[in-house]
């Protein structure tokens, strides 16, 4: 697994713990890492995925929350949720990263951690918001 794939995992599990757990003190969020076991650089690029997810959480809902039809952002399920926070941040504010790839990573990562059909939902939501988001990218 590749460094960026690895980071974004982590962050995609540390922004699960942070929404059910409310925030962490210094002490917990160097525990995360302990567990977690991540090489400095996955480490690295995993805080600075969360950190403007954090930053940009209310723009990033409002772009998902519209494509949803009929759905509140708060009723999907916390994985797919924060899937989708993690790969809205990279689509509005990575460029350097093409879309398809966010997407595919994104639908690799709700496979892995989430539930049956987490990957499809993911890539259907995310489809829609990259095409509006960079509508010059090959998706």
């Amino acid at each position: 697994m590749g460094k960026r794939r690895e980071g974004r995992e982590a962050a995609v599990q540390f922004l699960f713990a942070s929404e059910l757990h409310g925030e962490h003190t210094p002490e917990e969020q160097e525990a995360f890492w302990t567990i977690h076991n991540a090489k400095n650089s996955v480490r690295t690029y995993a805080e600075s995925l969360i950190q403007g997810v954090q930053s940009n959480l209310s723009e990033i809902d409002s772009l998902i929350e519209p494509v949803l039809e009929n759905f509140r952002i708060q009723r999907l399920a916390h994985v797919d949720r924060n899937v989708l926070r993690l790969a809205v941040y990279e689509i509005m504010h990575v460029p350097e990263v093409p879309a398809p790839v966010i997407i595919n990573e994104a639908i690799e990562i709700a496979k892995a951690l989430g539930a049956g059909e987490s990957g499809s939902f993911v890539n259907g939501i995310l489809h829609k918001i990259a095409q509006k988001a960079r509508p010059k990218s090959n998706i």
